[in-house]
């Protein structure tokens, strides 16, 4: 069974009289511990997807299921707390508080969902020796690099140990040393925990890294020649 896989999926904003088909009947899979990158030119619908498939964002129609349970049936309640514990989120900006500490910004989702403080603190002590930050755990933000904060953020959202990782245009606020390396790392996390990630992502050396790319145009999914498919295809395969 795929971890994610989606039917039909629609998605339409409407603002007065003026109506965007921003996703235009998505079908696809993806396997379980499969790194995948989704490409395409701005306001082709990447993130639309992505906020989709996670349940950020509500469908218009179709069905999405994610290990088995189908987010399009669950309220608002429900899939927050599936995403808690099942996902985590990895952005362009970090999203840090900045009066937290970088571990206290990894062990934060722990203690929403009701963890020991003392669990928590020592889950996010762990990662950040795993993202190789032990020590700068106790340093705001504003004390980090770039690179640095990226490491906290993929480190908070690993921190539930999720088995699916959505990460938005995770290198693009990153110089190219930085990005290379914290690509490199989300691989070796990919790979050594076998977690799912799916990688909205502009650039092409991020999508060579990754196991296939999905290839975006106008809301719809395209192969390399650009006719219009409506299910996911192995484009391009990356070893």
């Amino acid at each position: 069974m795929p971890i994610i896989s989606c039917h039909d999926v629609i998605k339409t904003y409407v603002t007065g009289d003026i109506r965007v088909e921003a996703l235009k009947g998505i079908t696809l899979k993806i396997d379980k511990g499969e790194m995948v990158a989704v490409m395409g030119p701005s306001g082709c619908g990447k993130t639309t997807l992505l906020n989709c498939l996670s349940g950020i964002d509500d469908v218009t129609s179709g069905k999405v299921v994610i290990e088995g349970a189908e987010l399009t049936d669950m309220d608002d309640n429900a899939k927050t707390r599936f995403r808690a514990k099942r996902m985590g989120f990895i952005f362009q900006f970090y999203n840090l508080l900045p009066v937290l500490s970088a571990a206290e910004n990894v062990e934060l989702p722990l203690l929403i969902s009701g963890e020991n403080p003392k669990v928590a603190r020592e889950s996010a002590l762990a990662l950040l020796e795993t993202v190789g930050l032990k020590d700068r755990a106790m340093l705001r933000p504003a004390s980090l690099s770039g690179g640095e904060r990226q490491r906290v953020t993929i480190a908070r959202a690993l921190v539930n140990r999720p088995a699916l990782v959505w990460a938005d245009e995770p290198t693009g606020d990153l110089d190219k040393r930085t990005a290379d390396e914290v690509v490199a790392l989300m691989r070796r996390l990919n790979q050594e925990n076998q977690q799912t990630f799916v990688i909205v992502t502009h650039d092409p050396e991020v999508g060579m890294k990754c196991d296939r790319i999905i290839h975006m145009r106008d809301g719809e999914i395209v192969d390399e020649d650009g006719k219009v498919t409506t299910v996911c295809q192995d484009i391009l395969a990356r070893g």
